[in-house]
């Protein structure tokens, strides 16, 4: 079988101060070249995009370190896996931006890997980060970001279906839809039975907060069969249906105009929990305005929501402008019932949602995706399904040797 080659990415930006400049990397976006919208894949035939706008006084010395990581996203030690000759892409080349947008960004870059000049490759499946270095000292770094490289060595069936919860009386009973997913395969004659580890299952995009089915752990909802042969299930019935994303779209300059915009034109929103949301939205991805457009500019956009009064907790705005990672910095302040939050970032569409947690020692926990958005089998999901394999070679390291991408009807 032909290999397939996959990356997916998902994105943080940092801001460091070289010496009286400060460089501050915007808009950071990872696609592949066959798809601006998903998470990006490159299968061979295409290829992985990095693209960024950056704010600085002059044009940045820039390089790109990629790393092979362990299980928890921390880059290897290992001298087997650092991959040195084809880790680093020297030297980015940046293009100014519209002078309307010379307040919030002045320069951007653009570029492909694996790249035509052969300095960098990825030949290793796994998980892997980049990070965006200063040319001089790579410990100063800009911005980085998340992405896997896939060997497809194995055929995955997928079964997809409805389900529930049984575990306990839910109320509202909505709360029990889930969906059920099965992984089925036949494990080929090269790998060996006993170092299959487990399934991964991203759910729309959100890479922080994996779907994981180990074979050292079953439970009710999560676990695996084998036949003491080369026949393997993993299956995990918890999957929550959820909903269609919300959406904010600015990219009507004429709708949209000024700038401090409000996400939404009839301003305050409110609990979709009993509304099947019917508009299609992007599966958690995002949209940007094409930046050699002169309104490809950067707003103070303000988000409201009215929660019911049986809501009770933290509301934290989360969407494709954060990653989908619950922060306290997305917390929404209280106003006489009114929760808001006012964010920054550039023209374009992207999903979002509101997430009722906790702030604990600076994180969120107890988040519930639910309560505010509904939780229906109506809506339309993307999942990215991942088999690993705890690989002996090479000092040991977890291989990632199967994927599909699956969506619910």
């Amino acid at each position: 079988m032909k290999a397939t080659i996959l990356i997916i990415t998902i994105f943080l930006t940092l801001t460091v101060n070289v010496f009286s400049q400060e460089f501050i990397v915007k808009s950071l976006n990872v696609y592949s070249s066959d798809d601006k919208i998903a998470l990006p894949v490159l299968t061979g035939d295409n290829k992985l995009v990095i693209e960024f706008d950056v704010q600085a006084e002059y044009i940045p010395n820039m390089n790109v370190v990629f790393r092979f990581c362990d299980k928890g996203w921390t880059p290897t030690k290992n001298i087997f896996l650092l991959n040195t000759s084809y880790a680093t892409a020297y030297f980015l080349d940046f293009e100014d931006l519209p002078v309307t947008l010379i307040e919030d960004a002045r320069y951007h870059h653009k570029s492909t890997y694996p790249d035509d000049r052969g300095q960098v490759r990825f030949p290793f499946s796994g998980k892997w980060r980049f990070y965006l270095t200063d040319t001089q000292d790579s410990s100063i770094v800009y911005g980085t970001g998340k992405f896997f490289v896939v060997a497809d060595l194995i055929d995955m069936e997928i079964l997809f279906k409805r389900d529930e919860l049984e575990d306990k009386n839910y109320w509202p009973v909505e709360l029990a839809k889930r969906f059920s997913l099965t992984s089925d395969f036949y494990l080929p004659e090269q790998f060996y039975p006993a170092f299959v580890g487990r399934m991964e299952i991203i759910d729309n995009q959100r890479l922080d907060y994996p779907i994981d089915v180990d074979r050292n752990t079953n439970t009710l909802f999560r676990f695996y069969k084998w036949d003491a042969n080369r026949h393997f299930t993993f299956t995990a019935r918890d999957i929550p249906a959820g909903n269609e994303f919300r959406q904010v779209d600015i990219r009507n300059s004429n709708l949209y105009t000024g700038r401090d915009l409000d996400a939404q034109l009839d301003g305050i929103e409110y609990s979709r929990f009993f509304l099947n949301y019917e508009k299609n939205d992007l599966n958690g991805g995002k949209i940007y305005e094409e930046y050699k457009d002169a309104y490809s500019t950067y707003h103070n956009v303000t988000f409201s929501i009215r929660p019911p009064d049986d809501v009770y907790g933290d509301i934290f705005l989360v969407g494709a402008f954060n990653d989908w990672f619950i922060s306290p910095d997305y917390q929404l302040y209280n106003s006489d019932g009114v929760f808001s939050i006012t964010t920054y970032f550039k023209r374009g569409i992207y999903d979002y949602q509101y997430v009722v947690g906790e702030i604990e020692d600076g994180t969120v926990v107890n988040a519930d995706w639910l309560i505010l958005e509904g939780n229906t089998w109506t809506n339309k999901k993307e999942f990215d399904v991942f088999l690993y394999y705890n690989e002996q070679d090479k000092g040991g390291y977890e291989r990632i040797i199967g994927y599909k991408r699956v969506f619910n009807k």
